[in-house]
């Protein structure tokens, strides 16, 4: 922006825009939000900008407020005709228009689509590389039946990372495998409200559901016995099949839950094919087990 023929003030307000603006938005997206004292809708809008820059400034965003009365030639450079007008910029660049996002969702997704297209490495991009191998960890660690050493690993990432839905899915997991429930339930009963809806935290309620249903080391004799004596005892295979889940034979588990599918898929309102979809989430939707099995139900079914 040329100077020539600018007052002192003029010069001073440019300065302090590539002071908070420029040179920050080398690195970083910063958010520029045109307002006045006198704009109703900016005091409406403020609240809701300054909470969305505060949820991404560890993914590198940053918000700067303008004020256009004390910022005319800036204004005048960057052609604001009204205001609350918002623009993105990232390293001197003008990269988004966010003005007609005026709600927290439509920022938020907005934001979401700009920083997945520009190189920036903040806290949060570099906190993601380091914990990413730790979970890889606590996953097979809890694979291999470590319950108590998963939840120590998990307890270490959590505390790290205590927004992170896949390490606090783990945590309550591993807590849920090792008995002890009501840590995984108070786990889950603070888990923060933006990763309620998380399909890891899905999987994790799923597991201690299950978990508390059937405890591990429950015995399989009685229940064996009975469809011995009444293969139609529905209600014997459905326990047998949390028992065998709890113990870690999912290919039993799953074997008995079909076998009921097969003989009556409607018993007890569809109860068998709903306690193996929750079979399947908890092992994970990516596990090539549950792939596996979801062919299996198809086929069943779909013929």
């Amino acid at each position: 922006m040329a100077t020539l023929g600018m007052t002192a003030a003029e010069r001073e307000a440019l300065e302090t825009f590539r002071r908070d603006v420029v040179e920050p938005s080398m690195t970083a997206l910063v958010i520029v939000d045109f307002w006045a004292e006198w704009c109703g809708p900016c005091k409406q809008l403020t609240p809701i900008l300054e909470k969305v820059a505060a949820d991404y400034a560890a993914k590198g965003v940053k918000l700067v407020k303008l004020n256009v009365d004390e910022n005319k030639a800036i204004a005048a450079q960057f052609r604001v005709q009204s205001i609350p007008t918002v623009y993105a910029i990232f390293q001197g660049q003008l990269v988004a228009d966010l003005t007609p996002a005026r709600t927290e969702g439509q920022l938020t997704r907005a934001l979401d689509q700009i920083l997945a297209q520009i190189p920036i490495e903040a806290e949060a991009q570099q906190l993601e590389a380091e914990i990413e191998p730790l979970i890889e960890m606590g996953e097979e660690v809890l694979a291999g039946g470590e319950a108590e050493r998963a939840a120590s690993i998990f307890e270490q990432i959590v505390e790290m990372a205590p927004g992170e839905p896949d390490a606090v899915s783990g945590l309550a997991r591993a807590l849920a495998a090792a008995g002890r429930l009501d840590e995984a339930r108070s786990v889950l009963d603070s888990v923060p409200e933006k990763i309620a809806s998380d399909p890891a935290i899905a999987r994790a309620r799923s597991a201690v559901e299950l978990a508390s249903a059937v405890p591990q080391g429950a015995d399989t004799s009685e229940f064996e016995q009975r469809i011995a004596a009444n293969p139609e005892d529905h209600q014997a295979r459905y326990e047998l099949a949390g028992a065998l889940m709890a113990s870690g034979d999912r290919d039993g588990a799953a074997d008995q839950l079909f076998e009921i599918i097969q003989r009556d898929r409607d018993w007890d309102e569809g109860a068998a094919r709903k306690r193996l979809l929750q079979f399947l989430e908890v092992v994970g939707l990516e596990d090539p087990w549950t792939g596996t099995q979801r062919r299996r139900l198809s086929a069943i079914l779909f013929t």
